[in-house]
């Protein structure tokens, strides 16, 4: 009983320590740390800040030296850039895979090939993340702890070789090698099943065999400073690539045979990054502008694949130029965005990335309601104008997947939009991309998360080229990393964007079209559309006077 008071004694002396201390933090002001997003500045001297299409949001573009590089140690991996004190590097350590929680590890300690259902740094609930089709139920490359199909096995002594593998042979095995060792005093052999029997049933029947003193499984051991076998793309300052999981995805699928149509201002077709990329160039304006720092940009999120990495380093770009201006900044119109949606379609686009946002246009919902009659997945920048901006198009459009950012600690980005219509979110604050004159470029902004995506969904496409385009936006839903509030919202849509449990859901289709050996997508470019395996336009021009409009009269967007 003395005992209990005492202990009774204690825990009030500390629950009133605690309310002291908290009498004491509120009465000087104190508040409590929140998480903070953190924008580096580079130090080094850049130009003056140029914007880009979206509003309010810019660019600062530097020059690179172009140092040394490592050659690739496996096929579609391109070469890191070398470390340059001139870069604002980015430096961290992603957690890639899923934590191992305790009902998953053997007695030793040692983790199952189950991951854990609260991993993954998603900080949401196993139930929750199961329900959204993502998270730790997906798969991940963990080491078996045995070779399979193999035994270490002490036998007897006195038996020959040709007695040994005779052994072997009546278990249904093969003897791989096998002889004395002396510091334990016994002969052990390697073996393996050969007839495809089920592990256990071997094991059983092989350890009750007279001739066998013990058996084990053949385990498995690595060097502690090994690091896992996750491979490594782009540059360090390309945060976007863990956290869209792209290293992964490209084990997989790198966009071969997918043709994104980037309708946007100019793009320096001779950068390293895109060397072969562009396969059509289209100016929607007429006019004898050069290259232009977001177009640039933004088709290197998608296809860059030499000192960057972008999400579809394989795809094939059809560069449409619908912005312009004398100035940084580029505009377009109405009948400029009608001219490229129409190129998009009769030249065998099947993406369309649209960075770009304005206001509710009645021509341009027509030519975005055609371009999806006829198949073509569209996706667009939620916008740059803030929390308090009504929806813009054509992000709010309901055939139009858009794309709000996020920064390196997953918290929306200040300038992004809000509302029901944003279906995902991806990284888009201080986002590392080439620039015109084969110069490089930090910026920010929803065109970049945009352009992010439409890679993810080229890769969807060379996994299976029937993918239909709702089927391809649910895939994406179901398998984003949900954050910000539990479900979906007004921030993130259903999440961020994961490409790898993205592709790693799509069933793969026999019939997609292969590339031919030791050759890429890049190189085959300008034969393309002869190509009888490319989707072919059949439909009627959008400009046909059979199309009907199907513009909705209630100019609030549609929920996603």
């Amino acid at each position: 009983m003395m005992r209990k008071s005492g202990s009774q004694l204690r825990i009030g002396a500390y629950a009133s320590s605690v309310g002291v201390a908290l009498l004491l933090a509120a009465c000087l002001g104190i508040e409590v740390a929140h998480a903070q997003a953190i924008m580096r500045t580079p130090t080094i001297s850049v130009p003056s800040r140029v914007p880009t299409i979206s509003p309010n949001v810019a660019a600062r573009v530097m020059s690179v030296d172009h140092g040394p590089r490592v050659a690739p140690t496996t096929p579609h991996i391109s070469a890191r850039m070398a470390p340059n004190p001139m870069l604002p590097y980015a430096h961290y350590s992603p957690n890639l895979y899923p934590a191992c929680s305790a009902p998953y590890r053997d007695a030793d300690g040692e983790c199952l090939a189950q991951p854990s259902g609260g991993g993954g740094g998603a900080g949401k609930s196993a139930k929750k993340s199961t329900g959204k089709g993502r998270g730790n139920n997906t798969p991940v490359g963990v080491v078996s702890r045995t070779y399979a199909n193999e035994f270490v096995a002490e036998i007897d002594s006195a038996l020959s070789l040709t007695e040994a593998d005779e052994l072997a042979r009546r278990h249904g095995l093969a003897r791989i090698a096998s002889e004395n060792f002396p510091l334990i005093g016994a002969t052990v052999g390697l073996f393996r099943i050969t007839d495809g029997r089920p592990y256990e049933t071997v094991r059983r029947e092989f350890a009750a065999d007279g001739s066998v003193r013990s058996l084990q499984p053949n385990f498995r051991y690595v060097l502690q400073d090994q690091k896992p076998s996750v491979p490594t793309e782009g540059d360090p300052a390309q945060y976007a690539l863990s956290k869209l999981r792209l290293p992964q995805a490209h084990t997989l699928a790198h966009g071969a045979n997918v043709t994104v149509a980037v309708i946007d201002s100019g793009i320096d077709a001779k950068h390293p990054e895109l060397a072969n990329s562009i396969a059509d160039n289209f100016d929607a304006l007429g006019s004898s502008e050069g290259a232009h720092v977001h177009g640039t940009g933004i088709a290197g999120a998608i296809v860059a694949h030499a000192r960057l990495m972008g999400s579809a380093p394989e795809a094939r770009i059809i560069a449409i130029r619908a912005f312009g201006g004398t100035g940084g900044s580029a505009e377009s119109s109405s009948y400029i965005i009608l001219r490229s949606l129409n190129y998009a379609a009769e030249h065998g686009a099947q993406i369309v990335n649209m960075s770009f946002a304005g206001p509710k246009d009645a021509v341009i919902e027509r030519a975005i309601a055609a371009s999806a009659e006829r198949g073509l997945v569209l996706i667009a920048a939620a916008g740059n104008a803030g929390a308090k901006s009504p929806p813009l198009y054509p992000a709010a459009n309901p055939n139009v997947i858009a794309v709000s950012a996020t920064d390196q600690q997953d918290k929306l980005f200040t300038a992004s939009n809000r509302g029901n219509y944003i279906a995902l979110a991806a990284p888009g604050v201080d986002i590392f991309l080439p620039a015109p004159d084969g110069k490089y470029q930090m910026t920010s902004g929803t065109s970049f998360s945009a352009a992010y995506v439409s890679g993810v969904a080229a890769l969807l496409l060379e996994r299976n080229y029937t993918l239909k385009p709702e089927a391809l936006r649910m895939t994406l839903a179901k398998t984003a990393r949900d954050l910000g509030s539990p479900g979906r919202d007004d921030l993130y849509g259903d999440g961020e964007a994961d490409a790898f449990a993205a592709v790693m859901a799509v069933p793969v289709d026999s019939t997609t079209p292969v590339a031919a050996a030791g050759t890429t997508k890049r190189e085959d470019a300008g034969k393309r559309r002869d190509d009888p395996g490319i989707r072919a336009i059949a439909q009627p021009s959008l400009s046909s006077a059979d199309d009907k409009s199907t513009i909705s009269q209630v100019d609030r967007p549609a929920s996603r």
